[in-house]
């Protein structure tokens, strides 16, 4: 499942580069040298190595110290059900991890602030609409592009130069504001410029993840870095709310830009990532649709992408939540609080599931833990459906929001290991055209069921759909339901 894409969002190869041999030490000897890691050493010995026991072993508690006899008795020990932060005791992930935090909640500003000026000098929500396509396009396109381009060079410049761009745009929206400039079309022009620089930024970031953290702490670190995303996309609104009244819409814009100068230091203290095949070179068209190939032989992946597709095409109802809001839950006309409540139920959701994220680590079975997220999905949305009162359709939102991130931790997982390197890159690049585009065909589609059928109907048959078709991929597929997390 996909959520709305972001500068920050988070995203092992089952042919030879199952994840990093950089450990805590290691990577602090790294911090900022452009001199590349030797993947092909062996790691220290573990008794030499300050925590790699722990970060291998996973039997150890999320604090570092081993259970022993007497505390694995205690199979629900709190410690083995919250969030896994082990990957955080890398200080390279942890870097990563933090500019990831910044982006999600200073990205978020700009998000509020874009459509919030564009109405303020048109008036017209139709501006607001065209802003979503003007963003779409070149997210889309220099997604995939981007994707190429983290295969073929060094990941971490590749990083720190869009970052840089992105900040730079963010500044640009910022003296077009305080200056007063009152033109709809700078904005479209900054806003494609920066979705440009961020549909580079995502694949390259998701595709480091697998070199800074070792196989089995995956799960565990995309669980990480997509509960701060959610966490992120709850705060930066709420956020911004709150600050346009006392400091003026274009703050917001400075605030964005100023921490991102947080994100470009963290990126600037990563280790060198360059290709682990061969010297960089360009990345081209033909790099591109070598891609597209490689995703089309390797039928894993394939039923990765298309599990997000089928729970956010049929699934994803938010098209239908002003009108549920009103004729199911009472809202006034213009808007109330069960439009936020509707709204604010799926990431909440996630919130909850990446907080209790603690047993990602020690599941094995990818494949299967993505089919029962996404059938989850499915049923929560059917139950959202028939929901007559608000407080249990929040209720089951929520659940879809668990669902969510339980299937896009393990989506993300699956991706990064079962991908060779030279090719994690450009399968992050497809991810990221999947999450732009299947919420927007989502809206088309619930949007004109919900009028044809009313909500009830598109909801609940939308929510059905999912299941349906989630299963009869894997009957289609059945080497997804046996796919296993690779060996470290």
């Amino acid at each position: 499942m996909s959520h709305p894409a972001g500068r920050g969002e988070p995203g092992t190869s089952s042919t030879g580069s199952s994840g990093s041999n950089l450990h805590p030490d290691a990577a602090d000897s790294a911090d900022s040298s452009d001199e590349p890691l030797d993947f092909r050493q062996p790691s220290p010995p573990a008794q030499e190595t300050l925590g790699a026991e722990d970060l291998r072993d996973d039997s150890a508690t999320h604090d570092g110290r081993a259970t022993g006899p007497g505390r694995r008795r205690s199979r629900w020990d709190l410690r083995r059900i919250v969030v896994d932060t082990r990957p955080l005791s890398i200080p390279a992930y942890r870097r990563l991890w933090t500019s990831t935090a910044v982006t999600s909640v200073g990205s978020q500003l700009t998000a509020v602030a874009v459509p919030k000026q564009i109405y303020d000098i048109t008036g017209s929500s139709a501006y607001v609409g065209l802003a979503g396509l003007v963003a779409l396009v070149p997210l889309v396109v220099f997604a995939l592009w981007g994707g190429a381009i983290a295969d073929a060079v060094d990941r971490r410049k590749l990083l720190l130069v869009t970052n840089t761009g992105i900040a730079v745009t963010s500044l640009l929206f910022w003296a077009q504001a305080f200056a007063g400039a009152h033109s709809v079309w700078v904005l479209f022009g900054l806003l494609g410029l920066q979705q440009a620089c961020a549909g580079v930024n995502q694949p390259a970031r998701s595709a480091s993840i697998p070199r800074l953290v070792p196989a089995h702490l995956l799960p565990a670190a995309n669980a990480l870095g997509s509960t701060v995303f959610q966490i992120g996309s709850i705060i930066g609104p709420l956020l911004a709310g709150v600050l346009i009244p006392v400091l003026g819409l274009s703050t917001l814009y400075l605030i964005d830009s100023v921490a991102l100068t947080v994100t470009i230091w963290a990126v600037w203290r990563l280790p060198a990532l360059p290709p682990l095949a061969g010297a960089p070179r360009r990345a081209g068209l033909r790099h591109v649709i070598e891609g597209f190939g490689y995703l089309a032989t390797r039928k894993v992946l394939l039923v990765s992408f298309l599990a997000d597709v089928i729970a956010m095409v049929f699934g994803m109802p938010r098209a239908l939540f002003p009108q549920m809001a009103q004729q199911t839950f009472g809202d006034p006309p213009g808007g109330g609080f069960a439009l936020g409540i509707l709204f604010a139920a799926i990431p909440l959701g996630a919130v909850l599931g990446g907080l209790f994220s603690g047993a990602f680590s020690r599941v094995r079975r990818h494949g299967v833990a993505v089919i029962g997220a996404v059938c989850a999905w499915g049923l929560a949305i059917v139950g959202f459906g028939l929901s007559p009162w608000l407080w249990l359709a929040a209720f089951f939102l929520a659940v879809a929001g668990m669902a969510d991130l339980v299937s896009m931790v393990f989506r993300g997982t699956i991706m990064q290991s079962a991908a060779s390197d030279e090719m994690r890159g450009r399968m992050q690049g497809v991810f990221t055209v999947v999450v732009a585009g299947g919420p927007r065909l989502a809206d088309l589609l619930h949007g004109t069921a919900g009028a044809a059928v009313g909500t009830t109907v598109a909801v609940s048959g939308g929510g059905v759909l999912v299941v349906v078709a989630m299963l009869a991929a894997v009957v289609a597929f059945p080497i997804f339901w046996r796919y296993r997390a690779q060996d470290s």
